[in-house]
């Protein structure tokens, strides 16, 4: 079966055609600058030339019919006619309490969805703009969800549950649900494959760094905590994102600067992290040059990240009875697959746990090995996460 993997930002949509027989990615791409001037599609078929079409769309609507378009033409496409599309899998961000596993997408299930837009409101309403146009462009595919707050819906209520007046749980759902969960689950369960485990004897911590960024607990194959929180706003320092900070700065900030709660989200969501500690990028790789070039602002927004992360890493380990009980700590986005310093610097100053990184091994860029030393006490990876495939296998075990 072929399986039709999308993912609507705001502006833009990520998609893959994966054909399940064997796993095999037949066609990808991203359109980008929806609804804004200079929108633009980057389609690129296995074997073939990428191909780039810049074309106004309005909405994901208009941006959908340019994907079935270039996924079934004849010179750059990948497919005669769209129904060799069995099915598609749509990421939504957030899933609330309502859903804790990926579903086959019904009336109820898009009520549910928009439900939970005051909770992604960035982020849930594209999603529904994306299933409905999917719904009207392949009216004999099924439509699966694919939720990245599913995989956290294991945690406790110790570990979800804020020090606020419990009302506001009550009332309005405020609680840590956590993010990148397809990531956090993939890595499960490529751990679990490559060990020859049981997925539910699988116990890693799970280290998703890239421009965002989170770690997870997972214990016996689920998530036991995790670092993002009501939003993706909680936890470490990200590309333009605060990380967890003392709550009374918000107040103080809209006091002083005169700011509303849109202006001071705004500030806290993209103006900071490492892109607001150095006044450079918020691409880690622009700051890790300008570190080396002597940029003071630079290093030190390289140093709190990389002291975030190992706080994070450290509190999870002592959430294991014993070390020993760990597996594995495992790096994975587009830092942890490919800062090769990053790594080493967060697992140097762990070594009180006996961590210790073999630094020949550690010398790699996207690929998948163990890059601990033989004598560390707990074993750590590189595995490069593949979220796209981990919802095309969601929506393929549901739709059979």
């Amino acid at each position: 079966m072929n399986i039709l993997v999308i993912n609507c930002g705001s502006s833009s949509l990520k998609y893959q055609l994966i054909d399940m027989n064997g796993e095999k990615v037949i066609a990808k791409g991203l359109v980008e600058r929806i609804g804004i001037e200079g929108s633009r599609i980057k389609h690129e078929t296995t074997g073939k030339d990428e191909h780039v079409i810049e074309q106004p769309m309005k909405d994901h609507k208009d941006a959908l019919g340019l994907v079935m378009s270039s996924l079934t033409d004849k010179e750059y496409g990948a497919i005669a006619s769209l129904d060799e599309i069995g099915a598609v899998g749509h990421r939504v961000v957030h899933g609330g309490e309502k859903f804790a596993e990926s579903v086959l997408i019904d009336d109820g299930v898009m009520k549910g969805i928009e439900d939970n837009v005051e909770l992604a409101p960035l982020h849930n309403p594209p999603n529904i703009m994306g299933i409905e146009a999917c719904e009207k462009l392949l009216p004999n595919a099924k439509q699966v969800a694919v939720f990245d707050t599913a995989f956290h819906q294991t945690m406790s209520p110790k570990r979800y549950v804020y020090a606020i007046p419990y009302e506001y749980y009550d009332k309005y759902k405020i609680r840590r649900y956590g993010f990148h969960g397809t990531s956090h689950k993939y890595l499960t369960d490529r751990y679990a494959e490559i060990s020859g485990k049981k997925v539910e004897d699988v116990n890693i911590i799970t280290c998703h760094l890239g421009n965002g960024s989170s770690i997870t607990a997972v214990k016996r194959g689920k998530s036991k905590d995790t670092t993002m929180g009501f939003t993706p706003l909680e936890g470490l320092v990200m590309g333009t994102r605060c990380g967890e900070i003392d709550p009374a700065i918000v107040t103080f900030l809209m006091e002083k600067e005169n700011l509303s709660a849109e202006e001071v989200s705004n500030i806290l969501n993209k103006d900071s992290g490492v892109l607001g500690i150095s006044g450079v990028s918020s691409d880690f790789r622009d700051i890790e040059d300008a570190a080396k070039e002597g940029n003071v602002r630079a290093q030190l927004a390289l140093d709190i990240f990389e002291l975030t992360a190992r706080k994070f890493i450290a509190s999870y380990m002592t959430s294991y009875e014993n070390i020993e009980d760990i597996d594995a700590i495992v790096f994975t986005a587009g830092l942890g697959e490919n800062a090769i310093d990053t790594r080493k610097h967060i697992i140097d100053k762990l070594s009180v746990f006996g961590l210790k990184i073999d630094e020949e091994r550690n010398n790699i860029r996207g690929k998948e090995r163990v890059i601990s030393a033989d004598d560390s006490s707990v074993k750590i990876m590189v595995i490069p996460t593949n979220e796209e495939l981990m919802i095309a296998r969601d929506t393929l075990n549901i739709v059979k």
